[in-house]
């Protein structure tokens, strides 16, 4: 394909898929022009026959120096897509009529502007596990497995844009965002936007962000907001990381949250223990039977959920037992917050509590309640709101490393250089049935595991004994 031929093909393809007008298609085809310092390119009248945006950016930039292509590329389609302000007005005018149309509409337009990296997400190995995990090895992405880079890798150095997530971040060309596109929406606490993750780990995976620059915080304001989302965009769940430094939040400096449109594997967990208090007789509540320490509170009574969740969190920040490792503050700082997300059940807010520790010890120093050593080589990086919820997203290495220790399991030995995957070479030559089962089944136990060692509280007793603390208490059935 010659560079003329892609270039017309492109203009064609953003008439179709990117809302590009016809009056503004040689204004569109020049600015590509521009970006690539070219002066001309041949007439051509070829039409867009349904190959990969990818194959026409890549003709395009071919002769680019390839430090400089990726954001080429973005620059590129940005000059043939919708304006920030037209992309917004496209929503709304949906939103009035659905809020599902209008997400929906969003997130296919920022998949077709390659915002959304779709064919490599494709790609990415996904299974769910016989104990409901869904595991995910993320080839797209780096992997962080040190805490301080995973921070610093959501940063910006210098003043502009404050911080990875700032909305100031839309349309910059030195972070590949000229195609990044947000719509805006009023919560409880003021204005903030919405936007899709370009590596999201689940069906419409997106954040929502404030639009002031304020640290990460969850308190009962928080709650209410996060039960506003959830009447804004009943389809979606929502929910945030612990504010705190190693339990999932890599960008505390900016309030956000996340969501989307999958029901996570936590969702469809049931109450082990029903509990009941007295100042909330209209709720359901109760200690979940899920895999770390959750408690879900739900009722039709938005102000109820909320008071319960707050007596909830401030039972726990402050809650101390030295004897199980829970300190909530000592020299180092705060060690305990909540991890919260809701889902709409018909009606009902279902709010999920996650109690979270950062707490770390001589004997571990990454986390207490975090992946222990024996599981690093599988998950080092922060456990974070989705994995917590059920969706381990591995790193991309392991599809390499894992077909290695395939090939030493068949062959009845263990790599010299694969040491650190004693325990799965072990664990799966244990097991009986098909390998590539038998492997999966490994990693999804694996991944068990590590949220159980997230787990503040180790058995549901010990969470209900936590609960009544805070004056809650078992409700019991009765018999007729």
């Amino acid at each position: 394909m010659t560079f003329s031929a892609a270039l017309c093909k492109l203009i064609d393809y953003a008439s179709r898929e990117l809302g590009l007008v016809k009056r503004n298609e040689i204004y569109a085809k020049n600015t590509v022009l521009m970006l690539l310092s070219k002066e001309n390119c041949e007439e051509c009248v070829t039409s867009y026959e349904g190959e990969p945006l990818s194959l026409l950016l890549d003709t395009l930039t071919e002769e680019v120096p390839e430090a400089d292509r990726e954001r080429l590329r973005d620059a590129i389609v940005g000059a043939v897509m919708l304006s920030p302000a037209e992309v917004e007005e496209e929503f709304s005018r949906r939103y009035f009529h659905s809020p599902a149309d209008a997400t929906g509409w969003l997130y296919r337009y920022s998949v077709a502007s390659d915002y959304v990296k779709k064919e490599q997400l494709d790609k990415n190995p996904r299974f769910t596990g016989k104990n409901g995990l869904i595991v995910t090895i993320n080839r797209a992405k780096p992997e962080f497995r040190d805490p301080k880079k995973a921070v610093s890798g959501n940063s910006v150095k210098g003043g502009y844009p404050k911080c990875s997530i700032c909305r100031d971040n839309e349309g910059y060309f030195p972070r590949g965002k000229r195609t990044l596109r947000t719509v805006s929406f009023t919560l409880a606490d003021g204005r903030w936007f919405w936007q899709f993750s370009p590596y999201g780990y689940f069906s419409q995976h997106g954040i929502a962000v404030n639009e002031r620059h304020v640290p990460m915080h969850v308190d009962e304001g928080t709650f209410t907001v996060l039960l506003e989302f959830a009447d804004a965009f009943p389809h979606y769940f929502i929910g945030c990381n612990a504010p705190l430094p190693r339990i999932g939040g890599s960008v505390l400096s900016h309030d956000h949250f996340q969501g989307g449109g999958e029901m996570l594997p936590m969702f469809g967990a049931k109450i082990a223990i029903p509990l009941r208090h007295d100042d909330f007789p209209q709720l359901e509540i109760g200690v979940l039977d899920w895999f770390n320490t959750v408690v879900r509170i739900s009722g039709t009574d938005g102000r109820a959920v909320v008071e319960a969740s707050e007596l909830v969190r401030k039972h726990w920040v402050g809650y101390r037992d030295e004897e199980r490792g829970l300190i909530p503050e000592d020299e180092n700082g705060v060690h305990h917050a909540i991890s919260p997300t809701v889902f709409l059940d018909g009606d009902r807010y279902c709010m999920n509590l996650i109690l979270r520790s950062n707490i770390t010890s001589e004997r571990y120093p990454d986390g207490v309640f975090h992946a222990h050593p024996e599981f690093h080589i599988i998950k080092k990086e922060s456990i974070g709101l989705i994995e917590a919820q059920g969706l381990f997203i591995l790193p991309g290495r392991l599809v390499e490393q894992l077909a290695r220790l395939k090939e030493g399991i068949r062959a009845g030995e263990l790599p010299p250089d694969l040491e650190e995957f004693r325990l799965l070479y072990e664990e799966i030559g244990a097991r009986d049935g098909d390998l590539d089962e038998r492997m999966r089944e490994e990693l999804a136990s694996i991944c068990e595991r590590i949220l159980k060692n997230t787990a503040v509280f180790k058995t549901h007793e010990e969470t209900k004994q936590f609960m009544e603390k805070a004056g809650f208490y078992e409700r019991k059935s009765v018999s007729l």
